[in-house]
């Protein structure tokens, strides 16, 4: 049985943190007073923050398949909830993803729109009693359980098996709400292909985007291998005219490929074929050849997790939302 033993351990290899001062990634527990949101400078600028209290200055995190709750009128469940029935056993959102809790109308500090500024009631968090989670463009946030000091920023473009469905965490800008993704890096990836969940025998080079950047920087720096992971890319049928046809619930299942600035293309990728367009949201999705770039939610892994959730390609030749996905040759 795979230990909940990602999150307990990986800390412990950055620096130690003060015992004064709780670790941005500790578990959730009530809270004592209103939360407040400030703005802070990181590697992919300027970001939302914690802004006061015990987690000053912690990195504050959305997850996209989050959405499916407001998408259907509340009937589905947040996607990072209270249940262990995830690759590590934990609770996603008190233990993986602490959510951030507030008890009074949250703050918006310097730089923050404070009409994006909400709560969302949670009774999932601390089973039994409702809580206020603080919500930014209508999305929940949360701390990560790998996480340590403020300014770190583990959390950020990761593709997670945790949850349920699988999706992409990123940290958020704060002046539109937008999501913060950083810079994509497209590569080749060889990985064995499967088909409904069963291997074929057969591998694949196809084109693939780096995930966990920063997950993977906090293992390298204890002195552990671990790159980070390539999640394989696909196109999608019903695209056309360089505009994406993946919206909505889509986009839950398929996560688009997104980008801060032009993407960069790694050994045996011909920058000139890559491209971006803008989705109706404002973000910028990676193309290829003109063909806008998605992930498939079945194909997460993480650094460390690769032995027991290896990097696949689950998602070539599926028929779903009216079209076909295929994997991309380079």
């Amino acid at each position: 049985m795979l230990s909940f033993a990602l999150v307990t351990v990986v800390p412990q290899l950055s620096s130690p943190v003060s015992a004064a001062t709780p670790s941005c990634g500790s578990p959730v527990t009530a809270p004592t007073g209103p939360a407040t949101v400030s703005v802070a400078s990181s590697s992919y600028g300027k970001v939302l923050v914690i802004g006061s209290g015990e987690y000053k200055g912690c990195s504050v995190y959305v997850l996209t398949t989050d959405e499916m709750h407001a998408l259907t009128a509340g009937k589905a469940p947040f996607a990072c909830t209270d249940s262990t029935d995830n690759a590590f056993k934990a609770s996603c959102d008190t233990v993986l993803w602490p959510a951030l809790l507030t008890d009074g109308v949250p703050v918006a500090g310097s730089g923050v729109n404070a009409s994006l500024l909400r709560t969302v009631t949670r009774t999932d968090v601390l089973p039994g009693t409702p809580v206020q989670q603080v919500t930014y463009g209508g999305l929940p946030l949360y701390r990560v359980g790998i996480d340590t000091t403020p300014g770190t920023t583990t959390g950020e473009d990761m593709l997670d098996p945790a949850t349920s469905p699988q999706g992409m965490w990123y940290m958020i800008d704060p002046s539109g709400g937008r999501l913060e993704t950083g810079q994509a890096l497209i590569s080749e990836e060889t990985a064995p292909v499967y088909q409904d969940g069963k291997p074929t025998g057969i591998s694949a080079t196809v084109l693939a985007v780096s995930q966990s950047i920063g997950l993977s920087g906090l293992v390298a720096a204890g002195g552990i291998a671990a790159g980070p992971v390539n999640a394989p890319v696909y196109t999608f049928s019903l695209d056309k005219g360089h505009q994406s046809a993946c919206l909505g619930m889509c986009a839950m299942y398929w996560s688009p490929v997104l980008t801060s600035t032009s993407p960069e293309a790694g050994p045996g990728v011909d920058v000139h074929q890559l491209g971006t367009i803008m989705r109706p949201d404002g973000t910028h999705q990676v193309t290829f050849a003109g063909h806008p770039l998605y992930m498939f939610h079945q194909d997460a892994t993480l650094p460390l997790l690769t032995p027991y959730y290896p990097v696949s390609i689950n998602g070539a030749g599926v028929q779903a939302f009216g079209g076909l996905w295929q994997a991309v040759q380079p």
